[in-house]
Formats: C-alpha cells, structure tokens, sequence
C-alpha cells in the first residue's frame, strides 16, 4: 500500500515512530537500527521510513524502515514459518541487515538466538527455509553470469557475499552487477556486503 512516508518526524521512541505527511501522522512500529538512525532532536526534522502494513482479520499495523535493506531483511524473515513480524522486527533490533545475512550464510543461531523472543528451534529454522530459498534462487538464476575475481580467496568473497545479498531477497544478476567496483581484495566481507547494499538502494 505505501512504499515509503515521508514528512516531518513527530514521534520518537525506542520502538516507535511517527511521520506527518501532508496533515496525516502515521504511527510505525520501528527496530532499535531504525531508531538509532533517525535524529533523536527530532521536531522539525524531515525523515523517511520505508514501510510494511501487516493485516490481520483484527488489526492493520504500519511497520517502518530506516533503509530498505532493513525492510527487504524483514520481508524475508516474515516468510519463514513461525516468524511474525514482531519476531522479525526483534531480530533487526540486534542484528544489522548485513550481520543478518551473514548469520544466515555462515549458520550462526547463537547469532540469531540473542534477539528477544528467539531461540535455537526458531534460529535453526530461519536459518534452513532461508538457505533453501537462496538454493531455489541459485538453481534459478543458473551460472549465465560470470563471477568477479579469478583467485581462489577473492571468488570465495565474492561468492559469499553474492549469497548474503541473495538472502536480502536480490537476484544473483543483481548481485553480481553491484559487488563490480567494489574492493573484494581487502575489504571484509561484511563492508563488501554494506558497499554493494549501497549502490543497490540507489
């Protein structure tokens, strides 16, 4: 229904948020990584969220985003069985998008479980229909796009950090077109992960 609201910021709380858009407050539920971007000085200031509307046979609930990252890591979190979005919206409380994929990728339900709300069964299915997902995805998308980086290492980079992006609910083209320019050499994986999200939200 809305893709974004933006307007002047007139709410703010730890878990909640308010924009006045053309006369309208619209009141969000918000993650603790939304929260700490938007300015805590807020009267006056200008924001945006990107949003999701849950309804429910008793309830519509507005859901906003700092970055459409967070919103995509949600839109994927909220399709494994279990996992509503007040689970989701805890789980982005304490992992970034980034963190998120990386925990998927690299099977980490300790990393997963720390959010309030989910333990090691939840954490473990996440983690399982979110790589069957990524498989479907790859099977999919097939090998028509070469990978960059030729050595051993820098394919291993490229390749995981293609798969983090794909648990974020990009395509592989997508993906692979994002992580050009960027340095897969030296740079970490989760800051290849965070540069690529960059160009990819442009």
């Amino acid at each position: 229904m809305f893709y974004y609201i933006s307007g002047n910021l007139v709410l703010l709380e730890p878990g909640v948020a308010a924009i006045d858009a053309g006369g309208v407050a619209y009141r969000m539920s918000i993650s603790h990584t939304t929260y700490d971007a938007l300015p805590k000085n807020h009267k006056e200031q200008r924001a945006t969220l990107y949003t999701y509307l849950s309804v429910r046979e008793d309830s519509l609930e507005l859901y906003g985003f700092a970055s459409v990252e967070e919103l995509s890591a949600f839109r994927m979190l909220i399709t494994v069985s279990g996992v509503g979005p007040k689970v989701a919206l805890s789980l982005l409380s304490v992992l970034s998008p980034e963190k998120f994929a990386l925990a998927v990728l690299s099977e980490d339900r300790k990393a997963i479980s720390q959010a309030p709300g989910i333990g090691p069964k939840t954490a473990a299915r996440i983690i399982l229909e979110l790589r069957d997902k990524l498989a479907s995805k790859q099977l999919a998308s097939g090998s028509g796009e070469q990978t960059p980086g030729t050595a051993a290492g820098h394919s291993s980079n490229t390749n995981d950090a293609v798969e983090a992006l794909m648990v974020l609910g990009y395509s592989r083209t997508e993906a692979l077109r994002a992580l050009k320019d960027v340095d897969i050499v030296t740079l970490p994986l989760e800051e290849i992960i965070r540069l690529a999200l960059k160009k990819l939200i442009k």
